[in-house]
């Protein structure tokens, strides 16, 4: 037996409407400055509404819906009234492109979709227009007759469904990028959601009167399972930013009264480039939950000048949160990515899965438990879910670094050839495949290339095939109608071969090299399409 024992998170949501009904659970300021606010109670009832009302368009227990929709209290109705419902939410990127939904959508094999305005186009309800198919689009963010909020409001608040989840059953799916050109579905169960929750409120010393402010992607688990669900097992406030501006960012931490806050790299450039303000140090916030590496002067600079300090972790969505964590008291040393966190195992192996002493450099693998602590697998495939482990269960991350003698775990660099894009994950194996589909082009590899504020940049080396002559804005116009915006290269280079290795591999590290020094973007907004 666990922490979580056999709860689910529709018992989380009891108590809490039975605990807490009239303290504040929801802040959203939307992209004008306008905010809404929403207590437990209210939302509770929401919670029930939404699951009454996916029940009425047939969803039942097990059945995936695809929520297409980004930083909005709807998104977050929708993802408790799915596992309320028992069925399993499957969030994607507001700015994901129809190619990628449709292979989604037909892989969880979801009848229905909750959609923005904005999104809604790219779904094809009758089969006629050529779009994404799909049985039933509701969508969200309108107010008017038939769409989500009416729909969900016509409901009543108490349950018209009988079965209810287990603890272990799949709550969520989060589609990553992986080392493949089609990216894996991490299967997140009930189970995992409270135990990410406990962990993370263990790890930021969460305590009702606390107020969390992210801008994180509300389809990525850096928001679902780092922010909503501590705070919901805290009984402590969201407040959710719909889209992150450097600009604003201090501001809306002072005006919404914030006192941890969730960062990556790419936010801490953003913000140390804003110019000086005298308010700078005026902030409440004690904790800043942080996920990537930065450079030790940009680490000073930073806790200096807004006077907070960085509490530094390393995870991934296998793994559900910082599994290897600054402690929440006491000690911490920076460069570290912490020690080992509770309920998880973590050493430095090497090559052949042996453990490696003190300061020398290897894998880092993790071990917990799988649907509790780890996520439960890959969505349907068994494969890719036996590779991610080793016989004895640990999980493989692919990942450099090592270990001191006193148990604090240090990061090198990542093993795959993973593109970190302003938060993002990239896969160059799916920007590959989509170039390669071009009919003008031959050959193709993508790597990544530094880039001063968003971590790196994605360059793309084409071979044309023979007497084709590429348009490079074509090439890139063909990438923006298949691709995320932010998977987009941002440098593409035409050559006549790509450089091999011995095995005949594609030498990608001659191409890093290559690449030019003031590479031509395409225009990137960080994470929850942020605009400084």
């Amino acid at each position: 037996m666990d922490i979580v024992a056999s709860r689910t998170v529709a018992d989380q949501w009891r108590e809490l409407a039975r605990t807490c009904p009239d303290h504040t659970f929801l802040v959203h300021e939307d992209l004008d400055g306008r905010t809404r606010e929403l207590t437990y109670g209210q939302v509770a009832d929401q919670v029930v509404r939404t699951a009454n009302l996916f029940h009425d368009l047939g969803v039942r227990r097990g059945d995936a819906v695809a929520l297409h929709l980004g930083n909005t209290p709807e998104m977050v109705q929708c993802l408790f009234g799915l596992t309320v419902l028992g069925a399993v939410a499957v969030p994607l990127h507001p700015r994901v492109g129809a190619q990628e939904c449709r292979d989604v959508l037909e892989r969880v094999r979801a009848s229905v979709v909750v959609a923005e305005p904005a999104t809604a186009g790219m779904y094809d309800r009758g089969g006629a227009t050529g779009g994404v198919r799909v049985d039933r689009v509701v969508v969200a963010g309108t107010g008017e007759p038939g769409g989500f909020e009416d729909l969900r409001d016509r409901r009543g608040t108490e349950p018209v469904f009988d079965e209810e989840p287990t603890s272990d059953d799949p709550a969520t799916i989060v589609f990553t990028s992986g080392s493949t050109a089609r990216p894996k579905g991490v299967v997140v169960t009930h189970a995992n959601l409270l135990f990410s929750g406990i962990f993370v409120g263990w790890q930021a010393s969460l305590r009702p009167e606390d107020r969390l402010l992210t801008t994180m992607p509300a389809c990525h688990v850096n928001f679902q399972l780092n922010a909503l669900m501590p705070v919901v097992m805290a009984g402590a406030t969201l407040v959710m930013v719909e889209r992150y501006s450097a600009n604003r960012f201090w501001g809306q931490v002072r005006a919404h009264g914030a006192t941890v806050v969730q960062a990556i790299a790419t936010i801490l450039r953003t913000l140390l480039l804003q110019p000086e303000r005298a308010a700078d140090r005026d902030n409440d916030v004690r904790e800043v939950l942080y996920y990537l590496p930065v450079t030790d002067e940009e680490k000073e600079r930073f806790e200096d000048r807004f006077g907070v300090r960085i509490l530094n972790s390393y995870g991934n969505s296998e793994c559900l949160v910082g599994a290897i964590t600054d402690p929440p008291l006491g000690e911490r040393r920076w460069p570290s990515i912490g020690r080992v966190g509770l309920g998880y195992e973590a050493r430095v192996v090497d090559e052949d899965g042996r453990e490696v002493p003190p300061g020398v450099e290897g894998e880092i693998r993790l071990r917990g438990v799988r649907g509790r602590t780890l996520m439960l697998e890959y969505f349907e495939d068994p494969e890719a879910t036996a590779a991610a482990f080793d016989a004895d269960g640990w999980l493989l991350t692919g990942d450099i670094g090592y270990v001191d003698h006193d148990g604090w775990f240090y990061f090198v660099d990542r093993r795959s050839h993973f593109i970190k894009r302003a938060g993002e994950n990239i896969s160059p194996a799916q920007v590959e495949g989509v170039l390669t589909s071009h009919p003008d082009i031959a050959d193709a590899a993508v790597v990544g290339i530094p880039d001063p504020i968003h971590d790196e940049a994605v360059k793309a080396v084409v071979v044309p095939r023979p007497g084709a002559r590429l348009d490079v804005e074509a090439v890139l116009a063909y990438c923006r109608e298949r691709l995320a915006d932010f998977k987009v290269p941002g440098v593409v280079e035409v050559v006549d071969r790509l450089p091999q290795t011995r095995s005949l591999k594609v030498a990608k590290t001659e191409l890093t090299a290559a690449a030019p020094p003031a590479p031509r973007t395409t225009p990137v907004r960080t994470p929850s399409e942020k605009e400084n």
